[in-house]
This record gives structure tokens, sequence and C-alpha cells, in this order.
């Protein structure tokens, strides 16, 4: 048993094979009672089990939680107005999800009494950071445990061997190669043969969206409406938060929309190689860029996307609690103020192309853009800024002797 203490610990469950060996190691470790925590955010797995896998893993209770409005509604949407993507395109739906379970997980910890909190994060990943962040911000007070930091298990097949040991029912096998995080955003995939960047991901490894090349052979165009930078319509229809990510997951991935073949830096210093198939969120983010390129003005729009790359980075890192993170959504915010309109996009194979969009208040002014004759702009005028646009340039030139 170890030396550290703890009476009643909150864990953040999945029911996978990690945190199911978590539950009678807490236990057996720390001597204490063990309360599971499970968010619902729309991932692929049958949660109706999950209560009664974890008491039989020795957990005295297990909350489910559906959060799938708030995670659309409160995360995902204002991710989307800033324009956030990791390292050129990732679209982090597994870093958005992790502040808002820890959330949850904080949230039981203090409704239960407890007062420690454990997830089965591994020492090599972000996500230790992602939910060990959010403990700190919202339960300072709390003792937190990593396992992954201090057991002796260092491979599935040590995790398989505990669940087996402790009667844990567990459904995973030795043959799962592929580490997995889903939710209604996203899938991600890491591990197995991915672990070569060389080698192309099998086609059997993809679990949501069609190949292109299975794609249907005909173009679909969709229509996705805006209030302020929020979607809230798909082709002409209101759509609350979930429904609308719902329906564009669904065309998205019958054409073969949303993968991504990445390798990233991980904050704790070193670089993996990852899949991710996230066909809904693909759609919004190019709808939403075009309705953009209609509403904003020039400053504003490139400030907007100098500081969305620093907006990635705080959601990748964890830091979604952050004084920063709060003010930058802020901005973000004012930002969308005049993003009302619709965008028309043609999906086909794999490819998401934009094809129209129209804005309430539109700063394009067909009389000033048109190459026609027009008494609105006068070309002259453009000799006398370009000459002190460059100003500088021909100062420099002159001063430092050039011909």
């Amino acid at each position: 048993m170890s030396n550290a203490t703890a009476n009643k610990v909150v864990l953040a469950y999945s029911g996978g094979l990690d945190t199911s060996v978590i539950v009678p190691w807490l236990k057996e470790h720390y001597g204490c009672e063990v309360v599971c925590y499970c968010a619902n955010l729309g991932q692929d797995d049958d949660l109706s089990g999950v209560e009664a896998k974890a008491i039989a893993s020795g957990a005295s209770a297990c909350y489910v939680e559906d959060l799938r409005e708030e995670f659309v509604r409160d995360f995902l949407f204002p991710m989307l107005q800033s324009g956030a993507t990791y390292e050129r395109t990732y679209l982090l739906g597994t870093s958005i999800a992790r502040p808002l379970i820890a959330r949850g997980q904080v949230q039981t910890a203090l409704k239960v009494g407890a007062d420690a909190l454990s997830h089965g994060c591994t020492g090599k990943g972000n996500d230790q950071v992602r939910f060990e962040l959010t403990y700190m911000a919202l339960a300072p007070h709390m003792k937190i445990i990593a396992p992954w930091r201090e057991w002796h298990i260092r491979s599935r097949e040590d995790a398989l061997d505990y669940a087996a040991l402790h009667n844990v029912p567990v459904t995973s096998t030795r043959a799962s190669i592929y580490s997995r995080d889903g939710n209604i955003w996203h899938l991600s995939h890491e591990g197995g043969s991915l672990e070569d960047p060389w080698l192309e991901p099998e086609l059997n490894m993809f679990q949501r969206t069609v190949t292109p090349e299975q794609a249907p052979d005909a173009a679909e165009y969709v229509e996705i409406g805006f209030e302020r930078g929020i979607p809230v319509s798909v082709n002409g229809e209101q759509l609350g938060p979930v429904a609308l990510l719902q329906a564009l997951n669904e065309i998205g991935a019958r054409h073969g929309v949303g993968r991504v073949d990445l390798v990233e830096n991980r904050l704790v210093g070193m670089k993996s190689h990852g899949v991710y198939e996230t066909p809904g969120g693909t759609l919004l983010y190019r709808a939403h860029q075009g309705l953009e390129e209609l509403a904003l003005d020039r400053e504003t729009l490139h400030y907007k996307d100098t500081l969305a790359i620093r907006f990635s980075e705080l959601i990748y890192n964890g830091q979604w609690w952050s004084p920063l993170r709060y003010a930058l959504s802020a901005f973000f915010t004012e930002t969308q103020k005049n993003v009302t309109g619709v965008t028309r996009l043609k999906v086909f194979k794999g490819g998401v192309h934009l094809v129209g969009r129209k804005a309430e208040r539109s700063l394009y002014v067909p009389d000033l853009a048109t190459f026609s004759e027009d008494a609105v702009y006068n070309q002259a005028d453009a000799e006398g800024f370009i000459k002190l646009f460059g100003l500088p340039q021909k100062v420099e030139a002159l001063t430092s002797g050039a011909e």
C-alpha cells in the first residue's frame, strides 16, 4: 500500500481497459473508496453498461453525465468562432473535451465529499496535463493521483494480466492495436502501424468516414446558416447544437471528409503520429471561414488569425480555465457580432469546396471590386497611396547607397 493517503477518490472513468484496472489498483494501494465519473460527449461507445461495469470492478458508485449539449454549445462552437487549429490541421477534438470532463469530475468530487481526483492518462501524453490543470484551477485543495506515473503496469499486456488477476471485466484483447479517443466532434487513432509515419494508414482503421474512392460519384451541396458566428441551420432547417453537428457529421462522413494525418508536437516534448476523423467539424470550419471573409474587416481578420494560433495552443495545452483563455474568448466573441449569414459548400470525394456565401452585413461592395468601368473608385488615386506606402523602402534604398 502507498504511503500517501486518500479516503475517497473520484476517477475519470471511460470503461476501457486502463480506467477499469485503476479502480482495484486505487483500492489496493490507497485503501480508499473509489467513485467513478463518466461523461457522455457523444463517443461511439455504448455507455449503458458503464455503471454496472464500474461497480463490478470495485467502485462504490458511478455517475454517468450527458454533457453533449454543453460540449457543443460552450466548447466546440466558441472554438469554431476562434478559428483555432493546432499545427495547421488538427481541430483539437481530444484537447477541447478534457476541460469539460475534468470539470464534471471535480463537481462530482465536491458533491460526494471526495478528497482526491484520479485519471488514466499516461506519463507520456498531453491528457495528464489537461486533466490536472483543470483540477488545479477548480479544486486546488484536492490530491491528484496519476496511476500511470506510479504503478508497475507499462503495457496493454500488463494491464490485461492485472485485470485477470483482480477479476476485472474488460472487453479489450491483446489484438487491439490502436489507441482511440472519440466524441461527437472527432475520432482519433494512435499506435499500431501509425508509429511509422511513412506507412499509409490501414483502410480498416477508419471508423467514421468512408474513403474518398468509396464516396458517392455525385457532389452534394450543403448550406450552413450562422448567427454571430454560431451555426444554427443546415439546408435551411433550424437545428439545436447537437442535432446540427450530427447532421453535418453524417454528410461529411459519407463523402470521406475530415481525415487528417498529422505528426504533431506534444506538450511534453516528443512528436507523435495520429490520424483524426472530423467530418462535421471540417465542414463547419470551412463554412465559418467563408462567412468571415465577407463580414470581417482586414485588420480584425488578420489579427484574429494571429490570436487563433495562440488560442489553439491554450486549448492543446489544457489551459482552458486560464485568465488568458477567458480574455481571448471575449475578443473572439466581439469579432463575431456581424458574422451572420449563410455559406454554401460543395462536398465531393473527400473535398470541401466553398461555392457561395452571403452575410447580412457584408463588407464586400461589388462597385468597388469590379474590373468594369466604375464611378466609385478613381484609379489615379492609387499613385499617391503607393508613393506614401513605399516611402520607407525608398528612403532605406536612398540612404544605403543602393542604385
